[in-house]
């Protein structure tokens, strides 16, 4: 099933959970500007994926940015909201709780060329989808690998914010003293405090966001120096060295290895 809407009209109109399905698929395409889907919970579980532009889903103790070739699982019955860019195309799969044995707590999930194509299919067919294709998609869903990538974000109002800012202006090199001083707190506590609610510290958290927003640009046909300079890099080798580091492989290989 495909809907041209906005996140916020299609929460309304759309309720997954009156279907009984093991599995239904959604294909979404936003037509309204960063489109917001607001909290909201249901009884099924939810994979996201982005087709094109990016999604950021917000739970109570993180903030997963959908990257390109992965799925955001959200566990059923968990609060959570879906911000889309313009022009965005959104896939959203739900899963009936005793379908599958998803993970109980929200992650970004590998999904490969062949699940991707039937999550599409199975969204393309609506209520004459093949039992048989949900079958496959489910079992091969549950074996998909579990990956790390994502920001954590806790329910602390500081953090939220800051995550908020950054999201919007990941360019953004207000050093963690600034922080401190636009929220009124010592570089000390803050830099606790950010520890103490992601298990990360300040510069490893805000590098974090920077591969999530890298990965969605590139991804998009960004080429490596304008997404140097969008994350505000001194220079085109830093940002490759920040990347490898954290990947384990420059941009080039990491994507080559993705197809």
């Amino acid at each position: 099933m495909t809907n041209h809407a906005s996140l916020s009209r299609l929460l309304c109109s759309y309720d997954a959970d009156l279907d009984t399905r093991p599995a239904v698929g959604l294909h979404v395409e936003i037509s309204q500007n960063d489109a917001e889907q607001p909290i909201h919970r249901h009884r099924k579980g939810q994979l996201v994926l982005a087709l094109h532009g990016s999604v950021t889903c917000e739970v109570p103790q993180g903030m997963w940015m959908v990257p390109p070739q992965h799925g955001v699982w959200i566990p059923g019955g968990m609060p959570h909201s879906n911000r889309a860019t313009d022009n965005a195309r959104i896939c959203f799969l739900f899963i009936e709780p005793a379908a599958a044995r998803m993970p109980e707590q929200c992650c970004t999930l590998a999904i490969s060329a062949l699940l991707r194509e039937l999550i599409l299919h199975l969204a393309a067919a609506g209520e004459a989808g093949s039992a048989r294709v949900e079958a496959l998609l489910l079992e091969l869903l549950v074996t998909a690998p579990v990956e790390q990538l994502y920001l954590p974000v806790s329910d602390h109002a500081k953090i939220r914010r800051m995550a908020r800012c950054l999201t919007k202006d990941p360019s953004d090199r207000t050093s963690l003293a600034q922080w401190a001083q636009r929220l009124a707190m010592s570089e000390r506590s803050l830099a606790r405090l950010v520890t103490q609610e992601t298990g990360l510290t300040f510069g490893r958290w805000r590098q974090q966001l920077h591969i999530l927003v890298a990965l969605r640009q590139l991804s998009e046909g960004a080429t490596v120096q304008q997404v140097a300079g969008n994350l505000g890099y001194d220079s085109v080798t830093a940002f490759i060295t920040m990347f490898k580091k954290a990947l384990g492989q420059p941009p080039g290989r990491y994507f080559a290895g993705l197809k």
